[in-house]
């Protein structure tokens, strides 16, 4: 006997967006001295000003559910309408339970579905486009998707590779039902050859097997910056103009550019290689957020939103990449204007 599935499907789109950054800003000022660098140096090498720092009480569900909760409301349902929960991130501190079904409990929605993504800074437009098969699916209705990290749990103060880089946040998008295509086609994969370039170490295992070494010093992430630069110039526009033209679009044709806050020269670089004209808005939310890894998309999508109401409604290219090194991009409609 033949399985049963219901085979008509339906447009999705993104409905809405929600943010939350902590309150306090941490400018440059305030790490060069402990790396022996300056804000100009800062400057000039990533584009980072500020970013913000949640407070030792803060964790990293409290971030989330206030951006989700933004979210939820500005698609005019209600939390108990979601479906599914996806959440990407890479510093929720537990392997188990997942850090989604700490959120259902926050928004008193505990019967969802709900799952994290491990996919660094790629991980929000990996989100997107599973949460965009599961509505065209009809397997959920309103999919909830966070980015959001606690960086600052996971940043050595002391190293001049990645101090300055790193920071906190958290941002969410409600996917739901569309009249018309709202989320085109991903194009996604990794160089995974090349997933040592940034690592959170040292691991549970390394702790495992050496029990003789009392203290292996607390999990820190490390990176090839170097490698990785080149990796992203390169390798990541080629990605980007795939996923404009499957989406049916040509890089003219684009209203937005929002790639992974990363680092300022590697947007401007990516920018360039896909020849995107003066009328396109490229996100620039790394300025005075740093990179928020799995936030950093939906952070600097509201941001931009806020700076462009004009913006709502219009076409966006998403590109996220990082550790793995895996990357994702798409292009989305961004969400019309809350009611």
């Amino acid at each position: 006997m033949a399985l049963k599935f219901d085979q008509t499907t339906q447009n999705a789109r993104i409905l809405s967006v929600g943010a939350y950054r902590p309150p306090r800003v941490v400018p440059n000022s305030e790490i060069v001295d402990r790396i022996d660098s300056t804000d100009e140096w800062i400057q000039q090498r990533t584009g980072i000003q500020s970013r913000h720092f949640a407070s030792a009480d803060q964790s990293l569900i409290d971030m989330a559910t206030i951006a989700a909760e933004i979210a939820i409301k500005r698609a005019g349902i209600t939390a108990d309408q979601i479906d599914s929960v996806i959440f990407a991130t890479i510093s929720y501190p537990y392997q188990a339970p997942s850090a989604a079904t700490e959120l259902l409990v926050r928004l008193g929605n505990t019967k969802a579905a709900a799952f994290d993504i491990s996919a660094a800074c790629a991980g929000f437009c990996y989100g997107v486009a599973l949460a965009n098969d599961m509505v065209r699916s009809r397997t959920s209705k309103y999919v909830l998707v966070i980015g959001g990290e606690k960086l600052s749990d996971f940043t050595d103060p002391d190293d001049r590779a990645t101090a300055f880089i790193f920071a906190d946040g958290a941002g969410a998008v409600v996917i739901g039902p569309s009249d018309e295509v709202g989320i085109g086609q991903t194009i996604w994969g990794a160089s995974a050859e090349s997933r040592e370039a940034i690592v959170l170490e040292p691991s549970y295992l390394e702790y495992k097997n050496n029990p003789g070494k009392l203290d292996l010093g607390w999990p820190n992430i490390s990176q090839q910056g170097q490698a990785v630069f080149r990796w992203a110039v390169y390798e990541i526009a080629p990605v980007a103009l795939k996923a404009i033209e499957a989406a049916g679009l040509t890089p003219d044709t684009l209203a937005a550019f929002i790639p992974h806050q990363a680092n300022e020269r590697i947007i401007d670089s990516l920018a360039k290689s896909m020849k995107l004209p003066d009328s396109v808005a490229i996100a620039r939310d790394i300025r005075t957020t740093g990179n928020t890894s799995a936030a950093s998309i939906p952070l600097a999508m509201d941001a931009l939103l806020i700076e462009r109401p004009d913006l709502h409604g219009k076409s966006a290219l998403l590109i996220g990449f990082g550790a793995g090194l895996v990357y994702a991009g798409q292009v989305v409609e961004l969400p019309p204007k809350a009611l």
